[in-house]
């Protein structure tokens, strides 16, 4: 999991479906470290768009998580301002439904 953008009405995090803990350290914990290198039969990653302001998320998947990442390539390609980036996670706010009860 990682955070890729963080300001007072938004917070991004990109959830890695294959992500393998790093806290790690023990070498004599092998059944830990097995279960952490399963792989998921069906392996996703998505996106949590947390709107501060409404205190609502929403959780990005398949063609969804597609979208965005188109974005985020393009953001690297173009680096936006601040407000072209609030503007379009606003867009997907929209489709926030959950509330964010434990963060």
């Amino acid at each position: 999991m990682h955070t890729l953008y963080d300001s007072d009405t938004y917070s991004v995090t990109h959830m890695l479906a294959n992500a393998v803990a790093t806290d790690v350290t023990d070498e004599n914990d092998s059944e830990r470290i097995a279960q952490l290198l399963l792989v998921p039969a069906l392996a996703r990653h998505g996106f949590e768009i947390v709107d501060k302001r409404s205190g609502k998320e929403v959780y990005l998947d398949g063609s969804w998580a597609e979208l965005f990442q188109r974005h985020i390539s393009a953001w690297q390609e173009k680096t936006p301002t601040q407000e072209e980036v609030e503007e379009t996670l606003e867009q997907y706010a929209e489709l926030a439904q959950n509330p964010v009860l434990v963060h």
